[in-house]
């Protein structure tokens, strides 16, 4: 994937958040905050590990490749939107992770 191609996917990802925040403010008069957006990615995290169970037979669950799939992005779509939220860019923050990760495992 290329540096255009990670930004068009951050712009969605935040054109598709805007409109949650639409959502919400209609549902509960008011936009989730930074921690319920963090709760909300939390739990997707733990679903993840759920589908992962299921993937590996040690959970039994209907369509886990389909539900795998569908959570893995969507936990990617959330750290781009806390990112966001907490001004961090994610580009940096990512390459800074491999940077660093890389240089520890040479």
């Amino acid at each position: 994937m290329n540096h255009n191609n990670l930004d068009k996917i951050i712009q969605r990802s935040l054109e598709i958040r805007e409109k949650y925040h639409q959502l919400e403010i209609q549902q509960n008069g008011k936009e989730w905050t930074l921690e319920q957006d963090a709760l909300a990615y939390l739990t997707d995290a733990g679903l993840v590990g759920r589908n992962v169970m299921s993937h590996e037979k040690t959970w039994t669950k209907a369509n886990s490749r389909e539900e795998l799939e569908y959570k893995l992005g969507e936990n990617i779509w959330w750290l781009i939107i806390l990112a966001d939220r907490t001004g961090i860019d994610i580009r940096e923050a990512l390459v800074k992770f491999l940077t660093k990760t890389e240089n520890i495992l040479q």
